[in-house]
């Protein structure tokens, strides 16, 4: 039997982990969030979701999976033989591919935007066509699924080359060049006019703009900001050698996560208040909003508001890549552990599969616009079912399955690694009971919410 690919080390589980959670979901999602929701008091409310929820979601996903040193099917097989929480593979399998399928969509635009900014595109002699390039590009009837390809095509050749030689060397190269990115860009954002207005926005909290509905938004952020869910972690903590502390390796990717949203926070809501702009643009504000504003500082500036046009759009690339390829891993570890399928051919069905739902998604803005299943595009069922149901079905499938089907001692043996993590064991008490009590309780709060909503 071949020897299971690890991650070389903490440092590197903890890239790729990282690399999992920062994604569209930080650079794109999370600063209109703060935008639509009062700005400092919805990060407030971030920070303390991802404390009390999003992380022991996260330790039960890597509970599980470095328990077993198997995807989502074999670790619920091996710990629960012959029951019916095997089909938990199959609900994370299904959940990452058809969450594959439209994010690849997201990120071919990403892809188009990267080479548009190349190309000079939002320069300040084309600040007309800006507001339309958008949606001329998403209802285009073969430009994006080109665009959508390609993306699907990077995530894929990334994913064939394995553990160590493909995920973690480009979790590695690409994770600290993203936060260098994002620092070069916020240094710009903070040296625009009226930028400390932007500022301020982030750091001082308006509470009388929190309600219920900010709370559950925000939750739900963090949930989804960290891939809980659908078997990403787990997968990737099953390359986690044995002698590594789960603890740290939580807490490291949370950190990244938290800091990699703030920062992208940073890098644009000073340009929009600068700019004049409404902070709560809605997901029009990174491929509507933001291009505008690049083409605007562009009278004055055109060399450097070009180059941090590049640099931005580079770096959303680089964030969507980052989580695609535990997307598609997450399925490839399925096929090859479960089938016994070659991983090169396991990444071609794969890619097949999700290329074909998601051009469906991509043509759901144009020649299937019309075409609708419970009232709603194939793109935006495809998000709702998945952010919406599938998701947080799995999250607390989970968190029960730890909190309640294994035992205390086998918990406590793998999220201590045996007794070696000093810090887990002083915390174990705490940490079990959010993963036995509050997260489940706390996900079933975002589920009626979402149903009702």
């Amino acid at each position: 039997m071949k020897k299971r690919e690890t991650f070389s080390n903490r440092s590197a589980a903890i890239m790729a982990m990282a690399g999992s959670a920062i994604g569209l979901g930080n650079i794109w999602r999370f600063p209109y969030m703060v935008g639509e929701n009062g700005g400092a008091a919805y990060i407030i409310l971030y920070l303390c979701a991802t404390v009390f929820l999003s992380l022991p979601i996260f330790l039960a996903e890597s509970i599980l999976g470095r328990r077993t040193q198997l995807g989502t099917y074999g670790a619920m097989q091996t710990l629960a033989p012959g029951t019916g929480w095997r089909n938990m593979g199959f609900l994370t399998l299904s959940s990452a591919l058809i969450i594959l399928s439209f994010y690849s969509v997201v990120g071919g635009w990403s892809c188009d935007y990267f080479l548009q900014s190349l190309a000079l595109g939002f320069s300040h002699d084309r600040i007309e066509d800006i507001p339309l390039m958008f949606s001329r590009l998403a209802s285009h009837p073969w430009q994006p699924i080109v665009c959508h390809t390609v993306f699907l095509l990077l995530t894929a050749l990334i994913v064939a080359f394995g553990v160590k030689k493909g995920i973690e060397r480009f979790s590695t190269i690409t994770l600290p060049l993203l936060f260098i990115l994002i620092l070069i860009i916020i240094a710009y954002s903070l040296s625009l006019p009226g930028s400390f207005k932007g500022v301020t926005y982030l750091i001082k909290p308006d509470f009388s703009k929190m309600g219920p509905s900010t709370v559950v938004a925000a939750m739900g952020q963090s949930f989804f900001s960290l891939s809980l869910g659908v078997g990403t972690i787990l997968t990737y903590s099953s390359h986690i050698d044995k002698k590594e502390h789960l603890l740290g390796s939580g807490l490291g990717t949370a950190l990244a996560d938290i800091l990699f949203a703030i920062l992208a926070g940073f890098a644009i809501m000073p340009a929009v208040f600068s700019a004049g702009i409404e902070p709560g643009s809605g997901p029009g504000l990174i491929f509507e909003t933001l291009p505008y504003i690049f083409a605007q500082i562009g009278e004055h500036t055109p060399v450097l508001s070009a180059i941090i046009a590049i640099l931005f759009f580079l770096a959303i690339v680089v964030a969507a890549l980052t989580s695609s390829i535990s997307l598609l891993e997450t399925g490839v570890s399925y096929l090859v552990e479960e089938k016994g399928i070659r991983r090169w051919t396991a990444v071609l069905i794969l890619f097949a599969l999700t290329w074909v739902v998601g051009c469906l998604c991509s043509l759901s803005f144009g020649p299937l616009q019309d075409v609708h299943l419970f009232g709603c595009t194939i793109f935006d069922f495809c998000d709702k079912l998945t952010a919406n149901f599938m998701m947080t079905l799995g999250g607390f499938l989970f968190t029960f399955f730890v909190g309640w089907k294994m035992s205390k001692a086998d918990v406590r043996d793998e999220l201590t690694s045996g007794g070696e993590d000093r810090l887990a064991v002083r915390c174990f008490g705490v940490l079990y009971f959010l993963i036995r009590y509050i997260a489940p309780l706390v996900i079933i709060t975002i589920f009626i919410t979402n149903l009702v909503l």
